[in-house]
C-alpha cells in the first residue's frame, strides 16, 4: 500500500511565515521553502517569496503547464514570464545577463524535494467529545483525511486516543474512511446559505473508552 500524502489546512500553512520557517501553497501542493531561503540567503530575488510566506501563490502559475504565467510584451512581442510582484528565485531575466546562471535541474516550484503534502480543497470543523471525561475539543480537519489521520491530530489533546472507540450518531466509525464516507454530514454550504451559525451545528464525534490504555 502506497503512503498517502499528508493534507494541510490553509491555517496550518499560514503559521509557517518567517524566513527561518517558510511554507507556501501552490496549485494544491504545500511546499517548505526553508531550504531555499537558506541557500539563497540575502538574495533580493527572495523578497517576493518572503512577501507571500504562509500564503497561497497559485495565481502566479498556469494550472495547465504548472509553470509561471507568461505574457507577450507589447513592445518587443517577446514571450516573458509574468511576475508582477517582481522576479524571484529561478526565474530567468528578460534578456541576456552576465550574472545569470541557468538553473540546473527543475526550478523550485517543480522540485518535489520541497513538497511536504497537499492543501486541503475543503476543511471542516468537528467536535470530539470524550465520554469518559466529558472533555470536548473542536478540530479543523481536512475533508480528504481518514478518521485515522484525524486521530493523529487529536493525539495532542489526548495521548490515549487510540484506546477509544470513535462513534457518530450511535454507529462505530471506520477509521480507514473519511468523515463523508462515514456519513458524517458537512452542512457548511447549506448553513451559509441559511445564514445559520456553523458552531451550533458542528458534528459531534463521541469517544468511548475501551478499558485498555496499552494502545496509547
Amino acid at each position: 500500500m502506497t503512503d498517502r500524502p499528508k493534507y494541510f489546512t490553509p491555517r496550518e500553512v499560514s503559521t509557517h511565515n518567517t524566513a527561518e520557517d517558510l511554507w507556501v501553497s501552490l496549485l494544491g501542493k504545500v511546499c517548505d521553502l526553508t531550504p531555499l531561503m537558506t541557500q539563497y540567503k540575502g538574495d533580493a530575488l527572495l523578497l517576493p517569496i518572503m512577501e507571500f510566506a504562509g500564503k497561497d501563490i497559485s495565481s502566479w502559475f498556469d494550472p495547465d503547464t504548472k509553470d509561471i504565467l507568461r505574457y507577450v510584451h507589447p513592445l518587443t512581442n517577446c514571450v516573458r514570464y509574468y511576475t508582477p510582484r517582481g522576479r524571484f528565485i529561478h526565474v530567468p531575466p528578460a534578456g541576456p545577463r552576465s550574472d545569470w546562471v541557468s538553473v540546473v535541474g527543475p526550478p523550485w516550484w517543480k522540485d518535489q524535494r520541497y513538497e511536504v503534502g497537499l492543501l486541503s480543497a475543503k476543511t471542516r470543523w468537528i467536535r470530539v467529545i470524550n465520554t469518559l471525561t466529558s472533555q470536548e475539543q473542536q478540530l479543523e480537519v481536512c475533508s480528504e483525511e481518514t478518521l485515522a489521520e484525524i486521530l493523529q491530530r487529536y493525539l495532542s489533546y489526548n495521548s490515549h486516543a487510540c484506546s477509544y472507540t470513535w462513534k457518530y450518531d450511535g454507529a462505530s466509525l471506520d477509521m480507514r474512511a473519511t468523515l463523508s464516507e462515514n456519513n458524517v454530514p458537512d452542512d457548511d454550504q447549506q448553513l451559509e446559505q441559511l445564514r445559520l451559525d456553523r458552531d451550533l451545528f458542528t458534528p459531534a464525534i463521541l469517544l468511548y473508552f475501551n478499558d485498555d490504555l496499552t494502545e496509547g
